[in-house]
């Protein structure tokens, strides 16, 4: 499909608390697909329950929005099972939330789970940086990330459709 709505694709981001980096992957994901006129659901999740019913953090805002996108209208929220089955795709930023994600899909699962690296040149196994200790640069470097992989992945979904696999 090259460009409006596909129903066979949806894209669920996990991070640790759900307040950084999921929430600027769908930020940065949503602008990338507009601009290539694909659209389909996308949500953000946390392997762990920190954070529930928060916004996004400050600093995530700030640096989307120094990109022209708006992601305060975000909550927080934990990977809940139902979610290895709405989701074509479940995209961990690192190693450990992914291996957190292998350990709870159920077996009888219909969502692909891979690292948001993995469909960018010379990256594949690489993990996004938490930011969440960091300062203002630890941001803006985890954004740079987070835009080439969810770019990336708006490029692989729409060449190869929902039977993708990395």
């Amino acid at each position: 499909m090259l460009g409006g709505v596909n129903h066979n694709i949806s894209v669920l981001f996990v991070c640790l608390g759900n307040i950084c980096r999921s929430p600027m992957a769908v930020g940065a994901f949503i602008a990338s697909a507009r601009l290539r006129g694909l659209e389909c659901p996308v949500d953000s999740a946390g392997t762990a329950a920190y954070h529930l019913g928060s916004p996004p953090d400050p600093r995530a805002i700030a640096v989307a929005a120094a990109h022209g996108i708006d992601i305060t209208g975000q909550t927080a929220r934990q990977v809940e099972r139902d979610d290895f089955y709405r989701f074509s795709h479940i995209i961990a930023m690192d190693r450990a939330n992914l291996e957190g994600l292998r350990a709870r899909a159920p077996r009888d699962g219909t969502a692909q789970l891979a690292l948001l690296m993995d469909v960018v040149d010379g990256r594949r196994g690489d993990g996004v940086v938490d930011p969440y200790h960091g300062d203002a640069e630890t941001f803006a470097a985890t954004w740079d990330d987070i835009s080439l992989g969810a770019t990336a992945w708006v490029r692989r979904l729409m060449h190869s459709g929902h039977d993708l696999q990395v």
